[in-house]
């Protein structure tokens, strides 16, 4: 099997940088899916926005890959991984923001980590604490594993895929004289 990654990785290095970040994009949002309908656990509003870069990765390197599995042209493969390499590390820095508000290094947005003084009026008040309705602080890590919360390993994992995808680009680019 290392001899067949390796083949892969020298031979095709788009098709494996794609197939890195389209399994590995999809390993990330199953497990928070996990997280949240298996275990319980409901997800902030930062949580929620962190997975729009994902979603927009996944379907765009599945056809990265298909790109590259059939020869799609330099400039089509260069593009579709550098909107996944910006998207990546978009959320790498929308990671680390909630990481630090988990942190309490600095404050987080009001609706998900500021004071709750503003109810509105009380019936409304009254129907929502009826409804059992919570929305999850955005400064409270729901979840840490060494230490480290879920927005923690978001960070990681976003900055992997941000590179595996710009290395994706750089050798797209670097096909400039092969025929395609």
């Amino acid at each position: 099997m290392a001899a067949t990654l390796s083949t892969l990785v020298r031979g095709h290095p788009q098709r494996a940088a794609a197939t890195v970040i389209a399994l590995g994009g999809a390993l990330t949002i199953a497990s928070v899916y996990f997280f949240q309908f298996v275990l319980g656990y409901q997800p902030c509003p930062l949580c929620l926005e962190q997975r729009n870069a994902f979603y927009i990765s996944i379907p765009l390197a599945a056809l990265l890959w298909l790109g590259a599995e059939y020869g799609a042209s330099r400039k089509v493969m260069v593009a579709g991984f550098a909107i996944v390499a910006l998207a990546m590390f978009w959320n790498t820095g929308l990671s680390a923001y909630h990481a630090g508000v988990e942190w309490k290094f600095w404050p987080g947005p009001i609706e998900c980590s500021g004071p709750a003084n503003s109810f509105g009026s009380a019936l409304s008040l009254r129907e929502t604490l009826q409804g059992g309705v919570h929305i999850p602080r955005c400064d409270e890590a729901a979840w840490t594993f060494l230490g480290i919360s879920l927005a923690g390993y978001d960070v990681v994992i976003s900055l992997a895929l941000a590179l595996v995808a710009g290395w994706g680009a750089e050798t797209a680019l670097a096909q400039r004289g092969k025929p395609r």
